[in-house]
């Protein structure tokens, strides 16, 4: 059976601090790490109270360091946001340190709104139409050093770590195929191009030293517990996290209400966006898994939750990693 990793947003929830998300993301890699999931990645984001992993790599190695077997990565490192020197600094350090270990998911999205996003480069001319060169140079400063080369990643060259491009558009898939990259689509929020950027992707792929042929992974919420209806109330929290990000106004995460106070168009809007979701109890949730592997023909699933509850939380992927072997077990 394919492989299922967390992607965890390091959530604050309402009344929390980032010390305890941190806590939080470095018990849950613990758990997913004994019920062997493959990988554990961290998202960067941006001047939102909700979400505490904004220094993405410095999280990376307090979960590495807590952590024996896991691999532990980016998903992503939005690059247009950093120097490519600099990540391949800071990632050859993690994989200096956790060796075997370290994965690097980039993104060309500021991970933020505009304004955060020129508080963060100062100049945002050019910045996302340089994200092709900038991956290439990434690549050079993992790669083996070569003589006379001038500027290198000390350390990182010659790390060769792992790189992934994540995307929620095809633009992401047509590079990942043309540098035989492997890709992750961010399904989890934005479900509308996942289809066809697979396709894109499979068909245009080269091989390269990196990857024979290709390799995806998709993005799926995982709201699972012991029945369906308290699977249905952990997802409300979530939902308003949404609605609260449509309307300009998100915060921290908050605890799931039996009722959400939003309008018809706004549940709409947010159900389409959290479309790829499994939500329910063991057999509902494994019957949704199966249905999106099957559907997208996935190499691997990155399943990620923003429940409120941190017990609840490692309840829905425990019960994942069991849904996993059970699919596991049936073929």
């Amino acid at each position: 059976m394919i492989p299922f990793s967390v992607l965890d947003l390091a959530p604050v929830n309402a009344g929390a601090t980032p010390t305890d998300a941190f806590r939080n993301s470095l018990d849950l890699a613990q758990h997913a790490e004994s019920w062997n999931y493959r990988r554990f990645w961290l998202a960067e984001h941006h001047n939102m109270t909700g979400i505490a992993s904004a220094a993405t790599s410095v999280v990376i190695g307090y979960v590495a360091g807590g952590t024996k077997t896991i691999r532990v990565g980016s998903g992503g490192v939005m690059l247009p946001n950093h120097a490519p020197l600099v990540i391949a600094e800071q990632f050859g350090t993690l994989a200096s340190l956790y060796p075997g270990r370290i994965d690097l998911g980039l993104g060309r999205a500021p991970g933020t709104d505009q304004n955060t996003a020129r508080a963060l480069r100062r100049d945002l001319q050019n910045s996302a139409d340089s994200f092709p060169d900038d991956v290439v140079e990434l690549q050079r400063y993992f790669a083996d050093p070569v003589e006379g080369q001038r500027i290198r990643a000390v350390p990182g060259a010659g790390l060769h770590v792992p790189l992934w491009l994540l995307g929620s558009s095809l633009f992401s898939a047509q590079l990942a195929a043309a540098l035989g990259l492997p890709f992750a689509f961010a399904s989890h929020f934005a479900p509308d191009y996942m289809l066809t950027a697979l396709q894109v992707y499979r068909a245009q792929f080269r091989p390269s030293a990196t990857l024979d042929k290709p390799y995806a992974m998709v993005g799926v919420n995982l709201f699972a517990a012991d029945t369906n209806d308290e699977a249905q109330h952990l997802f409300t929290s979530l939902q308003q996290q949404f609605i609260n990000l449509r309307r300009g106004t998100p915060g921290q995460l908050q605890p799931p209400v039996d009722r959400l106070a939003a309008s018809e168009m706004e549940l709409n809007n947010v159900a389409h966006s959290l479309a790829c979701t499994a939500i329910g109890d063991r057999d509902t949730v494994r019957e949704g898994l199966k249905s999106i592997i099957d559907q997208t023909g996935a190499d691997e699933l990155m399943l990620t939750a923003q429940i409120y509850d941190h017990e609840a939380r490692l309840r829905s992927f425990e019960i994942g990693a069991q849904v996993r072997e059970e699919l596991g077990s049936s073929k």
